[in-house]
């Protein structure tokens, strides 16, 4: 059962967490992101590391910031559903700009899954997960990808949707 909720207020908080949690990854805020998760909220990175709990979410993130010169990212939602009044599925595709560059890294092209829930009235993340865009024996989708981020990387001058 998809419950329709296009257009309504959870659905534009819904948008507005996983914009909250990519502009935090862009300022380089581990406590930034890891507030906007559930207590024992699931994060499954692009190499597949696999990070649970919010405390641990802050510190994986904190030494992620720490060790690398991170990329800024620039998304797109595709979709978000409602699987019941408190809980939704957002779909997004997202690139990265490395540092000091102006286009788009093809080769860390993603696809990225949140899912929120509400609780006591406030939406949290539960799981996020970001996985490469590889498009297996499709370079196509890679090339056609690439050129959607660069469009909204164009159309924003955040980068974002």
């Amino acid at each position: 059962m998809r419950i329709d909720r296009s257009g309504s207020d959870d659905e534009s908080t819904v948008r507005s967490l996983h914009q909250a949690l990519l502009q935090s990854w862009n300022k380089r805020s581990a406590a930034g992101m890891a507030d906007l998760f559930d207590e024992d909220a699931n994060l499954i990175g692009f190499d597949g590391s696999q990070v649970n709990g919010r405390q641990e979410i802050q510190s994986h993130l904190g030494q992620v910031f720490a060790d690398h010169p991170t990329a800024a990212y620039v998304w797109k939602v595709r979709d978000v559903r409602f699987l019941a009044p408190e809980v939704a599925v957002l779909r997004a595709v997202a690139g990265m700009v490395p540092p000091g560059q102006s286009d788009i890294n093809p080769a860390v092209n993603a696809v990225q899954t949140l899912v929120a829930r509400k609780l006591q009235g406030k939406w949290y993340i539960a799981v996020f997960q970001n996985t490469p865009a590889a498009f297996h024996g499709r370079p196509e989708l890679g090339r056609q990808l690439t050129e959607e981020l660069r469009q909204v990387l164009r159309d924003s001058s955040s980068g974002t949707v």
